[in-house]
C-alpha cells in the first residue's frame, strides 16, 4: 500500500503525517514553546525549536509503522508567491531532502498556505474543491488572507490573494488581547472559553474595511480600552471574537460580490473557533476545516503529495 509522508515547520508547530487512499491522514504535532507574557517567536527561536521536535515528531507518528513511504511533500515556503520565505521552514526542507536522498524517494515541495487549504477541504469532506475554482481564507497567526484558489498542473492548487489585512492578522489579535487578559499563549482556545461564558450584553460592533482588504489594530485598541474601563475578561474575549467574525463576514460578502458566488473554504489556526465558525456559518454556506486540521499541521501537505505523486485530483 502506498504511503506519503508530509513534514510542516511553520512559526508555531512541527508536524507531521503519513497519508494513504484507504486509510486516510494520521499527524502528530508539536506546539513550538513560547514563554509565559510573549506574543510570539524569533524566527531563531522557532528554527532551533524544530531541529529539537522533529525527529521527535516523525519518530512518533512512524512507531509501528510498518508500511513504505512512496513519496515526501514538504512545506517550502509560506505562499506560492515569488520571493515567499521564512527562515523555520529551512529546517522542514532540510529533513525532508536527506530524507528523500536516504530513502531514494522523490520528494514535492508546496507552500504552507496550500496545505493548509488541502487540509481544509479533506477534512471537511470536499477534496473535489481543489478541481475547481474556490474562495478560500487562511486565517492565522502568521496570515489572514482571501485567496482565489485554481486548479495547477504543477501544484495541484495554485492561489492568488484576493484580499489581505493591512495591519494584524487576526490570530496576533487573538494572542494579543489574550496575553493582555493573562492567558497563555497561543490564546485562542482560552480565549474561546472565556467568551463563551459571557453574559453582558455586546456592543453592535462594525468592521474596518478598505476595499476587500480588512483592518485590525483597531480592535486590539478596543478590546484594550474596554478591559481597562472595568469589563470583565468574558466580556472582552467575546467582543474581540465577535470583531473578528463580523471582519470576515465582511470580507467575504465583497469578496463573492466582486469575484461570483464561489465555493467558500474557511482554514487555519482561527478558524478552529467554534464562535467565528458558527458566525459565518449563519451567513454563508461554507466549508470549514475540522478544529484538528485547522491549526497548521503536516495533513495537507501529505494529502498533496499523494496527488501530485498520482498525478491526481479525486472528487
Amino acid at each position: 500500500m502506498p504511503y506519503f509522508l508530509g513534514i510542516d515547520t511553520s512559526n508555531y508547530t512541527t508536524s507531521a503525517a503519513i497519508y494513504s487512499a484507504e486509510n486516510g491522514i494520521v499527524h502528530k504535532k508539536m506546539l513550538l514553546p513560547v514563554k509565559q507574557g510573549e506574543c510570539g517567536l524569533r524566527q531563531s527561536d522557532a528554527v532551533f525549536h524544530h531541529v529539537r521536535q522533529l525527529p521527535l515528531v516523525i519518530s512518533s507518528l512512524l512507531e509501528g509503522f510498518e508500511g513504505d513511504i512512496t513519496a515526501i511533500g514538504v512545506s517550502a515556503k509560506p505562499r506560492d508567491a515569488e520571493g515567499s520565505y521564512m527562515p523555520c521552514f529551512t529546517v522542514g526542507l532540510g529533513t525532508a531532502k536527506i530524507l528523500s536522498k536516504t530513502m531514494r524517494i522523490p520528494l514535492y515541495e508546496f507552500s504552507h498556505q496550500s496545505g493548509h487549504i488541502a487540509a481544509a477541504a479533506y477534512s471537511s469532506g470536499n477534496i473535489g474543491l481543489l478541481k475547481r475554482e474556490f474562495l478560500a481564507f487562511h486565517v492565522s497567526g502568521g496570515t489572514t488572507e482571501a485567496v482565489i484558489v485554481t486548479p495547477d498542473s504543477e501544484r495541484i492548487i495554485s492561489e492568488t490573494i484576493a484580499a489581505k489585512t493591512l495591519d494584524l492578522n487576526a490570530g496576533q489579535l487573538i494572542d494579543r488581547v489574550g496575553v493582555m487578559l493573562g492567558l497563555g499563549f497561543p490564546c485562542g482556545m482560552e480565549l474561546e472559553r472565556l467568551a463563551a461564558a459571557n453574559t453582558a450584553k455586546l456592543p453592535k460592533v462594525k468592521s474596518t474595511l478598505k476595499g476587500c482588504d480588512c483592518c485590525l489594530s483597531g480592535i486590539e485598541n478596543i478590546c484594550r480600552k474596554k478591559y481597562e474601563g472595568g469589563a470583565s475578561k468574558e466580556e472582552t474575549a467575546a467582543l474581540c471574537l465577535e470583531y473578528t467574525e463580523k471582519t470576515l463576514e465582511g470580507m467575504c460578502e465583497r469578496l463573492l460580490e466582486k469575484h461570483g458566488e464561489l465555493p467558500v473554504l474557511f482554514a487555519g489556526g482561527v478558524m478552529s473557533d467554534t464562535i467565528i465558525k458558527n458566525g459565518l456559518s449563519k451567513r454563508f454556506e461554507a466549508y470549514f476545516a475540522k478544529p484538528e486540521f485547522s491549526a497548521d499541521n503536516a495533513a495537507g501537505t501529505a494529502l498533496l503529495c499523494y496527488l501530485k505523486h498520482n498525478n491526481i485530483i479525486e472528487g
